[in-house]
Order: C-alpha cells, then structure tokens, then sequence
C-alpha cells in the first residue's frame, strides 16, 4: 500500500532437485554457521558492498536529518525526486545486504525481531526516521527467514499472482481503507516514510510493502533469475503507484500489484521456461 554490487555476485540458489530448501555456503552441517556473527556478515557481504552500504547509509542519514532544509520543488517535482532518488536509495539498502539471506534460519528470524523491537523503541522515543530503517530491516530478514519455506520456484510466482487481489480488496474496501482514511497515525506507525524535500510530508508505503519487494528480490536470487534486473523494476513499480495516486488525487493505492508484476515481467521468459520444464520444480 502506497501513500502519497554487481548481480553476479549474489549467489543462486544451489541446484539438487526438487523440493530441497537452500544450501548454505560453507559446507554441511557440521560447518555452517561457524566464526563470529560479525565476522559471518562481513564475509557474506564482501567488502565492496559493506563499503557501499555505510556510504549511502550515511547519505541517507544527512538526507532525512536535513530534508526540510533543502529548496522546495512541485508535486510532481517531488514525485520525480522520490521515484528516481529517495526510493531506490533506500531500497538498494536491501539490494546490498541480499547476501544475508544466506545466513542460518534462525539467525534470520532472530535479527528481524530484534530490528522490530528496536522500531518500537526507536518509535517511542520519537526518533521516527531511524524506526523506519530498522523496520525496514525487520521486513527484509523476515522475507529472508520466509523464503526458506518455499520449495519451489512456482510457489513464488504463486504468491504474485495472488497478493495483489489481497492488497487491492483491503486497500479499497478492507482494513487498510479504515486506516489511511481514519487512523493516520495507525498508517504512520505501520508504513515507512519518504520525505519530499523542502517541507514536513511525506509518501508513505506500507510495512507488507517492504515485505514482498524483499522477498520477491531474495526470490531471483535463490531460484537464479535476473536479480538486478528485478530490483529495478521493484523499484520502479512504487514510483509507478505513487505517480498514479498523485495522477489521481487518491490518498493512496495498493503497491503489491504493480510489485507483483514487475518481478514477473523482469523474469517473465525464465519463469515461462523454467515452469514448463519442472512444473514442481
């Protein structure tokens, strides 16, 4: 719900047949998961992205702690800023720390509920910006955490082509209608804000948002599809709903639709392939 590193180097998803959940690097059991944690995250990520990932940290960082500070453009100027800047900054935070969905299924889970705890925390203490981010994270690594339950490929596409019915008929008609017309704040607390420059708004997209842009870029990953490729259309595909919900003076539109459909057109040909060649993958 919307309110107004190289690709190669994440690696897929090792191949042995159907229904085998995702191998760990680093060996069998008795070597998965050894060393210290920080250690483990560092060797995961690599040193070009955990470098890239504290430099644009720290950009975001300078942007939503001075955003009012900078010159005041048009609607559709903010439309355009958010779109192409703000957004996929943000996002490529995701698109940086992909390799960490290697990482043990219950080091995943357990770092999504320690970064939600630390929103409500942050939340509380008014430091609302920095709850975003760390909700973001608890959405990313429980996207992680849930991928491992699916064992197949076609359980992925799936999900994107039912989660937009879903997201359209709670947006529309459904719970989330309630709350972005009549419990703002509720919205606010659930949803991740990007501020437009110049002023105190914001467009904001909600926390499910987050989940499955997360979990369907984890997905190209693991099942070997066009990862980049996919995080740009992801990416554009909230744009693409914000630019329509200013188009159409609507205080907000469902973003699963749009999302759903830019991870399958981005892999449309893959999929196609792949689904026909091993139906149960």
């Amino acid at each position: 719900m919307s309110n107004t590193g190289p690709e190669g180097s994440v690696p897929p998803a090792a191949s042995g047949g159907a229904g085998g959940r995702l191998r760990r690097p680093g060996g069998g059991a008795g070597e998965e998961g050894e060393g210290p944690l920080v250690g483990r995250v560092a060797a995961l990520l690599g040193a070009p992205r955990v470098i890239a990932f504290g430099l644009l940290a720290v950009a975001l960082g300078l942007y939503y702690g001075f955003h009012t500070s900078l010159p005041n453009t048009s609607t559709w100027g903010d439309v355009a800023f958010l779109s192409f800047v703000l957004i996929p900054a943000v996002l490529a935070l995701v698109y940086l720390g992909l390799p960490l969905r290697a990482a043990r299924e219950l080091e995943l889970i357990a770092v999504a509920i320690a970064f939600a705890v630390l929103a409500v925390i942050l939340h509380e203490a008014g430091l609302n910006a920095l709850s975003d981010f760390a909700k973001l994270g608890a959405m990313a690594f429980a996207a992680f955490w849930f991928l491992n339950f699916f064992e197949a490929l076609s359980w992925v596409v799936l999900v994107a082509c039912i989660v937009p019915w879903v997201d359209a008929y709670s947006v529309w008609r459904g719970p989330t209608n309630d709350i972005v017309h009549n419990h703002h704040q509720v919205f606010s607390t659930l949803s991740f804000a990007f501020p437009v420059p110049g002023e105190n708004a914001a467009a904001n997209l909600g926390l499910p948002d987050l989940l499955f842009f997360s979990l369907f870029l984890a997905a190209a990953a693991r099942f070997g599809l066009r990862v980049f490729v996919t995080w740009v259309l992801l990416v554009a595909s909230f744009g693409a709903t914000i630019a329509t919900a200013v188009a159409w003076d609507k205080p907000g539109l469902p973003a699963l639709p749009l999302l759903s459909v830019g991870f399958l057109l981005a892999n449309a040909d893959l999929l196609w392939a792949r689904l026909r060649r091993r139906p149960c993958e």
